[in-house]
């Protein structure tokens, strides 16, 4: 394996890990309630305060890390997740799993949101591109495989062992990351911002559509992708009468959709420019939202499938590309920009989780119409920055 191909993998690896910590535990909701002495709709609290906490931590680690460096914050993020992984396999109550869970994504955030900044100190153009490409797959990916882990996991060990396996995959990480990796942000690069300063750089970005546009098109489709992992296990398990391991194995199989979108992408992209790709993208998830409104009434697994993978299609062209859109610009401010871009997709995974509940429609339709508004809007929002911004996508 050649050198830059470990340092995609290691990449990969620090994205990932966060989301994978979330989703592995999801099937062992029921057997950890009942080990906790919790009720099983409190095991929520398991989930909000890690969301809270890993969406607000980003905001602080993107700068700290433009200041001071990658290096010592992804090390001693990785850290922390560790010894909060295994104070969640030491977990006795609800209260303890809660801070467990707190510590786990104050020290996971910095791993996810700087694997993106360090891909950005290391590649530009179509190599930043490419190398996203391989990160943001590990990202989806982590959500597809890890709930079928953590049943295996649940049924053969018990819930504790997926808090050992991820608290074992952060030792690794911090291990390969000491010997691969050197510091990527030059002492010369580094920006000396106040608090003031920094809340003003955040509004600037916010407000500068170079960044804004793309980051909001890719946080709202990223925002699908979890309103379908919150929705399938009802619209499978009580509307389908499927198991928990076949939802894990339809799952897994998801994730060779965004695999191969998320890789065809670039190659596209070089082919025919980047902004036709992410345009038709954005079409192919808006067919697979309307797919799923005009599908969901007595669906079918096979229509179910297909509608969820134009979806995911969509979303595996459009990651990548507009990831390296939302970055490209901002080199100098890499951490800043990835911290604002993971605090928004966190925030409307949060917000797409939330209304897959709120709403009172059958939750297939449900799905169809948040997967529609997300591609629709995300559709607007590229057109948008095509006008405005070609050259930086070209």
């Amino acid at each position: 394996m050649s050198t830059s191909t470990r340092t995609l993998v290691l990449l990969s690896g620090l994205a990932a890990v966060g989301t994978l910590s979330t989703t592995i535990i999801l099937p062992s909701f029921p057997a950890m309630a009942a080990s906790l002495n919790a009720a099983p709709a409190d095991m929520a609290l398991t989930l909000s305060s890690f969301f809270l906490v890993f969406a607000v931590g980003q905001l602080l680690v993107g700068p700290l890390s433009d200041r001071y460096g990658r290096r010592p914050l992804i090390l001693g993020g990785l850290t922390l997740f560790v010894l909060g992984s295994l104070l969640g396999a030491g977990a006795t109550d609800l209260s303890t799993m809660v801070v467990a869970r707190v510590i786990q994504a104050a020290g996971v955030c910095a791993a996810s949101v700087l694997a993106r900044a360090v891909a950005r100190d290391l590649y530009d153009g179509p190599l930043l591109a490419k190398a996203l490409a391989f990160i943001m797959v590990a990202m989806a990916a982590a959500p597809g495989f890890s709930p079928l882990i953590g049943s295996v996991i649940d049924s053969q060990f018990g819930w504790r062992t997926s808090f050992v396996l991820v608290a074992a995959a952060g030792s690794a990480l911090i291990l390969s990351y000491s010997l691969l990796l050197d510091e990527t942000h030059a002492p010369s690069a580094r920006l000396k911002m106040t608090v003031a300063g920094t809340a003003k750089a955040y509004m600037q970005l916010l407000g500068d559509r170079r960044f804004a546009l793309p980051a909001l098109s890719v946080s709202l489709v990223i925002g699908g992708l979890y309103a379908f992992f919150a929705s399938a296990p009802t619209i499978m398990i009580r509307g389908m009468g499927y198991s928990s391991l076949q939802l894990g194995l339809f799952f897994a199989a998801t994730v060779l959709v965004v695999f191969s979108a998320g890789i065809l992408a670039p190659r596209l992209a070089q082919r025919w420019g980047a902004i036709p790709v992410v345009i038709i993208g954005s079409l192919l998830a808006l067919s697979g939202g309307v797919s799923q409104v005009l599908l969901h009434e007595g669906q079918h697994l096979l229509q179910f499938c297909l509608a969820i993978c134009l979806f995911l299609a969509g979303m595996g062209v459009i990651n990548p590309l507009g990831t390296a859109a939302t970055l490209q610009p901002f080199a100098e401010q890499a951490g800043l920009a990835s911290s604002l871009l993971g605090f928004l997709q966190m925030t409307v995974a949060a917000i797409g989780t939330g209304l897959i509940s709120a709403i009172a429609l059958p939750p297939s339709l449900t799905l169809g119409l948040l997967l529609s508004a997300a591609a629709l809007c995300s559709l607007g929002g590229f057109l948008l920055y095509s006008a405005h911004s070609e050259p930086q996508m070209a």
